[in-house]
């Protein structure tokens, strides 16, 4: 086999051997770069023409850290791993770091995980002001493996390292050099040369040569090293109560601070193999590959199709959905055009924009100056005069159809040929919207989450005549202004919204059966749901829910429980958090307290849908709980994917993750389906369905999977073959 990646070694003149990490894009550390960066070093060693040693990346990146595709490679058992310790302890540490040459890192572009690790064996760090430095592993469900929970404590003290490493937070090269984590800032141009000049000093004891291992100036004392690791704890639990890998990196760090760095070393070699097979870190590299592949999309991405340039973007709406879109977009710096009805709610809108950046000057997030700039790029206007340039315009008025296609057939009159005309709806059928124009080729939905400029998904939904060029153009923007993309077929309320109707619907069937409002909601945030159905509903705000709730009713009128209790709790301007009572009562800040009055209206709810509460319900565990509430939101995904409606499963993990807050640790939600399986998952369905109708039914996706044995997440082409 092809070795994946190498390091090369070069000798100059004055005595200095440069070695650089070859492995595009990113130079990543595959098991063959780091063998060959020990056979590198042992060489620089040998040789009597090097006095000293630069290690550097190719191509202005240093090292992007370990190559995540070999992780599942190791944990399917088809690659044999290096010994436990091996690539921390003999190359990292007795190879490195133990040299009798000195060695200087020099960073440009990215060093992060297993990079910054090879960096801090070094003797000394020299980085661009750019330069991102960081040790993001727990992302991955795993911890630092090369001696980074060592390190790094010791380099710029126990409090930073730990939320570098807790919040797998990179930093900028300037702040390392502040923090002492790089010892000198230059320009990308005289990186290497000036590395080689230190080195040489170091060579001549000109200048501090020292092993980071050892380095202790930085460490707080013991007593109080325990208080900063035990407040550590406390908020890895408070933030992520499912997870163990955290906890299992502050002890490594606590190892190394009480036993001594060597213990440290072993404890996280040992930790590090334990965790790389964990549950917890083979969904996390699920999510990592399938974020990655949304931007593959059949009959668009594999036609040969360069994204076109857009220059400039129209957004009509200044409501929260436009403004929040009209933000993401003048963060990623694209002029923008603010189209409203009138000057009152146009200045709505440009002051909804201003606030949204104003809360990032305040979090620090945004200089003054930054802030300037981004309002620069916003025009308001009350016309289309200003229409006749854009490149790309995004309807995000309110859910009507008829005020919708008014819209759309003014965009194609004052709109120029190529323009791409885009809606955020959530719900309405696409090709109601452009019905009444020549334009279905350029009509596209752009579907945002609220708030827009902040939730990372966006839905590019594309009907049968959108062009293949429209999708990739979409494509683009969304990754320049920082969204994870998935490109999903047209149908009411599309991947995301559909596939999460159940979830409040059967949480709502289940209350009038008896359940309790807050077991329920308490049941899914301890699963590790952002918040339950309950609190959802309160937050989106009844009328949306009601709203929505009809358009399913409309086209599944099958599977769609009608629930008396939002529209009852209504009645009484109970209509969620904005008006301070829902489910919840809330008070000054969105906090949310339990409220006994809704038991009357609970109590009326059950009177007029005639049910009597089920005493069997009350003795549901958490677990049970979880099931019911999700295992029609996994029907209903299995639905989704046997319409077409997503290309592929892991998709919509990625919908379920960054849309709805499926927790990523669990993989989303049809990798976690897969987890259960789907004979298990279909038998649950049956039950319910012969003791509480309908709603449940499993669908012939699911029922024809679960016999065969075949994951709900194998392509559908593959499963015909096997039939």
């Amino acid at each position: 086999m092809a070795a994946k990646g190498r390091t090369e070694l070069e000798v100059g003149a004055d005595g200095v051997a440069v070695i650089t990490i070859c492995n595009p894009p990113v130079n990543s550390l595959s098991i063959d770069v780091l063998y060959s960066l020990k056979e590198s070093y042992e060489e620089a060693l040998r040789r009597s023409d090097v006095k000293a040693i630069v290690v550097t990346g190719k191509g202005g990146k240093f090292s992007g850290g370990f190559d995540i595709s070999s992780f599942g490679d190791v944990q399917g058992g088809q690659t044999t791993q290096p010994k436990v310790g091996y690539i921390s302890i003999d190359i990292l540490t007795d190879t490195l770091e133990a040299a009798t040459k000195p060695s200087v890192a020099a960073i440009d572009g990215l060093a992060l995980g297993g990079g910054l690790e090879v960096a801090m064996a070094c003797h000394a760090r020299i980085a661009t002001p750019m330069a991102q430095l960081g040790l993001p592993e727990l992302q991955l469900g795993i911890i630092p493996g090369f001696g980074g929970t060592q390190r790094l404590p010791r380099l710029v003290g126990l409090t930073k390292s730990l939320e570098m490493m807790l919040l797998s937070k990179p930093i900028k090269g300037g702040e390392a050099h502040e923090l002492g984590l790089v010892d000198a800032l230059v320009s990308p141009n005289d990186l290497v040369n000036t590395a080689r000049q230190w080195a040489l000093d170091l060579y001549e004891l000109r200048k501090p040569w020292i092993k980071s291992l050892y380095k202790t100036d930085k460490l707080e004392p013991l007593g109080e090293a325990r208080e900063i690791l035990k407040f550590a704890r406390a908020q890895a639990q408070k933030q992520a109560a499912n997870l163990h890998h955290p906890l299992v990196c502050i002890d490594v760090v606590e190892e190394g601070i009480v036993a001594g760095p060597r213990a440290g070393l072993w404890k996280e070699a040992t930790a590090f193999q334990g965790l790389l097979f964990s549950d917890t870190c083979k969904s996390l590299v699920h999510v990592f590959f399938s974020q990655r592949a949304t931007s593959k999309i059949p009959g668009a991405t594999d036609l040969g199709l360069m994204p076109r340039k857009i220059s400039k973007v129209a957004i009509l709406g200044g409501g929260l959905m436009g403004s929040g879109i009209a933000t993401a977009m003048i963060l990623s710096n694209y002029p923008v055009i603010l189209k409203e009805v009138n000057e009152k709610f146009l200045n709505a809108g440009i002051d909804r924009i201003k606030a949204n950046l104003q809360s990032r000057v305040r979090k620090g997030k945004m200089t003054d100056e930054r802030y300037e700039k981004a309002m620069s790029l916003v025009t308001g206007v009350l016309d289309y005069e200003h229409f006749k340039d854009v490149d790309l315009v995004i309807e995000a008025v309110i859910e009507n159809v008829k005020l919708k296609q008014q819209i759309f057939s003014d965009l194609e009159k004052y709109c120029p040929s190529h323009c791409v005309l885009a809606t955020n709806t959530s719900t309405i059928d696409l090709n109601l919207i452009g019905e009444k124009t020549k334009s279905q080729d350029r009509i596209v939905g752009a579907h945002f989450f609220s708030p827009a400029h902040v939730m990372p998904l966006l839905e590019i939904v594309r009907t049968q005549r959108t062009s293949p060029q429209v999708v990739v153009d979409l494509l683009d923007v969304g990754k320049k202004i920082k969204k994870t993309p998935i490109v999903v077929g047209n149908c009411t309320g599309f991947a995301v919204n559909r596939m999460f109707f159940p979830y409040t619907q059967s949480a709502l069937f289940y209350v009038d059966l008896g359940l309790d409002v807050y077991k329920i909601d308490r049941a899914c945030t301890k699963f590790g749901m952002p918040m339950g159905p309950f609190r959802l509903a309160d937050l989106v705000g009844f009328g949306v829910a009601v709203a929505t709730g009809m358009q399913y009713l409309e086209s599944f009128p099958e599977r769609v429980y009608k629930s008396m209790l939002l529209p009852l709790m209504m009645e009484d301007n109970r209509a969620g958090e904005a008006t301070q009572k829902g489910f919840y009562k809330y008070e000054g800040k969105r906090k949310a307290t339990p409220d006994p009055e809704i038991m009357k209206y609970i109590e009326k709810s059950r009177g007029m849908a005639g049910v009597t509460t089920d005493p069997e319900l009350l003795k549901l565990s958490e677990k049970d709980i979880v099931e019911m509430v999700f295992f029609p939101v996994i029907n209903e995904a299995c639905r989704v994917l046997d319409e077409g409606i997503a290309v592929k499963a892991s998709d919509l993990d990625i919908a379920s993750i960054f849309g709805m807050g499926f927790p990523p640790y669990r993989g989303g939600v049809m990798y976690w389906a897969d987890s259960i399986g789907a004979k298990y998952i279909h038998g649950k369905l049956q039950e319910w369905t012969k003791r509480y109708g309908g709603f449940f039914k499993p669908c012939s996706y699911l029922a024809e999977r679960a016999a065969k044995g075949i994951p709900l997440s194998a392509p559908v082409k593959k499963v015909q073959a096997r039939l």
